[in-house]
């Protein structure tokens, strides 16, 4: 048992450090740019060195696991822990946001309040990753919502309050099927109730409450991944969102739907989940085609973009349905490598709006000659988007491939098949990404404009890319870097569950 209570200070000094904004003099904004930022690299330092120095790779056990009575009436615990599922994305969430509130430097209308909601949304995410008790994850879970909906009812596009409310409306819809859930698993079948993952992962249900418990997740976790047809909040919040928020919302809040399947539907119902494996494999497939061929129909830059995160997000559901130990390792480097790619995408989108004004790719084009530096980023990280070899995207692709190929659970005519129309998903990536490319930056349209010159990317903005793409590279030579840290624990899951 770990002594210092490491979680609980990195999940708490987000928010807690946070909410001293509003006591800083009202003397201009980059006050107040300058100490979110100092905070958020703090606790990525913080967060590393925890992990350096007290977590043990070959262990697939929890590791810095804390456990306090919180509330007595009804036992509830503060229940934290880390294995090697939960440390990937809580330092992906660490790194991406203090990219977002770096790319976040041009915001200036209610300064305080919008860098305050970033580091309350910090807090609940790696909340949410840590969290070894249901009903606290649950709790993490919403918590995360309220600062989502704020930023994008308040910093956005013009039809922000209508993107904003229908992100509401099907996230509070689905953790109605969540809480529901929470409670019946935790209810069910002792004197006294349980909401330990550790003691859950051990309990047996009838069947067919098992499938049940399994549907009321899926739908909670399928709204917030987002997978067809629960997908369609993301796009117009895409739209809307300012980008440091969408960086946010394609770094880290589509990966928690993802680690939710994985956490609870998997680990914890592990018979439904074979059952419904074939199902998962199914639309993660029609999803990758259907969110692909949509995009190319998008005119809205970001939207495109969105849309393609979807698409990419199909391959991990069929990782995760293909029940292998390769299938799974290629999912959750896949939840990594897309965070990172989504991330830049949409800050890089974000940056040429900037300039442009324009969020219409038929009206844009010829911005190659004024603008390089944003131009090489864009084609560097659209390259990596379309899985080029060399980058986290082709490894994390090809892995669930192999992943699918080996299941020892389908039949070989199945799987030649879902492979095939994988691979005709990956085909469709690149006609929508070039194409994206090619409206934006080639042609002649801006030299018609009257102010043909406009600032190319600055030293922050720089920065920033290259601090996503250095990541997107080293993971696509050495994946090992990610894979070394889930690979212990992914191996332990499918021993425990599938082949007891």
């Amino acid at each position: 048992m770990n002594y210092f209570p490491w979680l609980t200070i990195i999940v708490f000094l987000p928010i807690s450090a946070g909410s001293l904004l509003f006591f800083l003099p009202h003397k201009g904004n980059k006050l107040i740019k300058w100490y979110t930022i100092c905070i958020c690299i703090f606790e990525l330092l913080l967060t590393t060195y925890a992990f350096c120095y007290h977590f043990r790779l070959d262990d697939p056990l929890i590791q810095l696991a804390e456990d306090y009575k919180w509330i007595n009436f009804f036992d509830f615990y503060w229940r934290l822990g880390i294995d090697g599922l939960s440390i990937g994305p809580i330092l992906l969430t660490g790194f991406i946001t203090t990219l977002a509130t770096l790319a976040a430097w041009p915001v200036t209308r209610d300064s305080r309040l919008f860098h305050f909601l970033m580091l309350a949304m910090y807090s609940g995410q790696i909340g949410s990753f840590s969290s070894r008790d249901l009903l606290l994850f649950f709790i993490m879970w919403e918590f995360e919502l309220i600062p989502v909906y704020l930023l994008l009812s308040m910093w956005g596009g013009k039809k922000r309050l209508y993107s904003a409310t229908k992100f509401i409306l099907y996230t509070a819809g689905g953790s109605v099927f969540l809480l529901i859930g929470v409670l019946g698993l935790g209810l069910y079948g002792s004197n006294e109730p349980t909401l330990n993952f550790e003691t859950l992962a051990n309990q047996s249900y009838p069947v067919a409450l098992e499938i049940i418990f399994y549907i009321g997740f899926l739908i909670a976790f399928a709204v917030k991944s987002p997978i067809i047809p629960l997908h369609t909040w993301l796009p117009d919040t895409h739209g809307e969102a300012h980008y440091s928020t969408c960086m946010l919302l394609a770094g880290i809040l589509l990966k928690m739907g993802a680690y939710g399947l994985v956490r609870i539907n998997m680990e914890l119902l592990p018979h439904a989940h074979s059952i419904f494996s074939p199902w998962l494999i199914i639309v993660g497939t029609m999803q990758i085609i259907y969110a692909a061929s949509t995009s190319l129909g998008q005119r809205n830059l970001k939207k495109r973009i969105a849309y393609s995160s979807v698409s990419h997000m199909g391959f991990i559901i069929i990782g995760i349905g293909s029940i292998t130990d390769t299938g799974l390792n290629g999912a959750i480097l896949q939840i990594i490598s897309h965070g990172f790619i989504g991330a830049a995408l949409f800050f890089l989108a974000g940056t040429s709006y900037d300039r442009m004004r324009l969020v219409y790719l038929d009206e844009m084009g010829g911005m190659a000659v004024s603008i390089p530096k944003i131009f090489t980023m864009f084609s560097i990280l659209s390259m990596a988007s379309l899985a080029l070899p060399g980058m986290s995207g082709f490894v994390a692709e090809l892995i669930v491939f192999f992943g699918i190929i080996t299941s020892q659970k389908y039949f070989l005519m199945p799987k030649i098949l879902i492979t095939f129309v994988m691979a005709i998903g990956m085909i469709l990536t690149p006609i929508y990404s070039l194409s994206m490319s090619r409206q934006m930056f080639y042609g002649y349209k801006l030299f018609n404009a009257p102010s043909s010159y406009f600032f190319d990317s600055g030293p922050r903005e720089l920065f920033v890319s290259i601090s996503i793409f250095i990541p997107v590279i080293g993971i696509g030579i050495y994946p090992d870097l990610v894979l070394s840290l889930s690979g212990e624990k992914v191996e332990t899951i499918l021993y425990n569950y599938f082949y007891r």
